[in-house]
């Protein structure tokens, strides 16, 4: 499909649930910029290199959602210098191939709060932070009303990207719509404030 994408977009990079995101829809209905999904489900950062070079490089997008997967934690879990050492590893990858690519990395979901989870978050966030990247939070459920996204999200990415993402915003918004379309992982700002009143 490289043949046919337009360079210089967004690319998903993640496991199964990252194949699963409906793509299609989500960039018609918040008007998203050029993005791809080049997920695969048994993606981890030890077989990255090679998939990067086929599936991603070709197309040299000027940002990277790379969503780090339950095989990543598995490996942190038992050796985390390991894990580091991918994780940088694959992160100079990808500054050697292009150099103007902007890597964000994903946190794990952690929506019952396990605190094996919170403390890889944590180290994850401080590995984005050294290595000069940015950090894509998504590990709680959140507060959103996404028809509001849906009115402004066309202004904020044509700002956010033509500045290189040098906005978080953004980001942020861009990481709602890709992780919490679906309405039960959704909160919708409506909801919240009936219950307030009650």
């Amino acid at each position: 499909l490289n043949s046919f994408a337009e360079k210089n977009g967004i690319v998903i990079l993640g496991g199964k649930e990252d194949k699963t995101i409906p793509l299609g829809e989500l960039k018609q209905a918040f008007s998203l910029p050029t993005i791809y999904n080049r997920s695969y489900e048994d993606f981890c950062l030890q077989n990255a290199l090679n998939y990067y070079d086929e599936a991603i490089a070709p197309i040299a997008p000027k940002c990277l959602l790379l969503h780090i997967t339950q095989k990543d934690f598995d490996m942190f879990e038992s050796n985390n210098g390991s894990f580091d050492l991918q994780l940088r590893l694959f992160i100079s990858y990808i500054r050697d191939k292009d150099k103007k690519c902007k890597v964000v990395i994903v946190s794990l979901k952690n929506f019952d709060n396990d605190e094996k989870i919170t403390k890889f978050n944590n180290h994850l966030k401080d590995i984005t932070y050294s290595e000069q990247c940015e950090f894509g939070d998504i590990s709680t459920k959140r507060v959103w009303n996404p028809q509001a996204t849906k009115d402004i999200s066309h202004l904020i990415y044509d700002i956010g990207f033509v500045r290189t993402l040098k906005i978080e915003r953004p980001i942020y918004d861009l990481l709602k719509v890709l992780y919490f379309y679906n309405n039960s992982l959704c909160i919708s700002t409506t909801k919240t404030r009936r219950i307030t009143n009650t």
